[in-house]
């Protein structure tokens, strides 16, 4: 009998995603890092957001993104601030160092993607892109 799980399309992207995703994690790891800071990072590169703006823009649960925040305050890469709008209101923004460390981790995990997608040419890669961009 022939196990048709493994030639499912369906089967096919969890795996193929499963393995892309741990290659970008050890990747971000060999820094000390997970995703989800380097979420937060891209997350705040255009400009200051909440914790909850944070959570609620990247679905990570609110006692979450206090830590990954403060692993990237410790590493001066992000820092919170009072809103001048609204003194209620923390802010966090990255630093200097938090936007030097993106591009850096771009460059890397952009690498990761190369590798991953090696046996497809340029046109299957955007082919790919597209059709995933529609099922996401």
């Amino acid at each position: 009998m022939t196990t048709r799980l493994l030639g499912l399309t369906t089967f096919l992207i969890s795996t193929t995603g499963r393995n892309a995703r741990a290659s970008l994690a050890a990747r971000v790891a060999e820094r000390g890092l997970r995703l989800w800071h380097v979420a937060v990072l891209e997350a705040l590169s255009a400009g200051s957001l909440s914790k909850g703006e944070l959570a609620a823009r990247l679905d990570i649960n609110p006692s979450d993104i206090v830590k990954v925040v403060d692993d990237l305050m410790a590493a001066d890469c992000a820092v919170c601030t009072r809103s001048l709008r609204d003194r209620r209101r923390v802010e966090v923004s990255l630093t200097p160092a938090g936007h030097a460390l993106l591009a850096e981790l771009t460059a890397e995990l952009t690498a990761v993607e190369d590798s991953v997608l090696a046996p497809l040419s340029g046109d299957e890669r955007a082919q790919l892109a597209d059709l995933l961009g529609r099922l996401a």
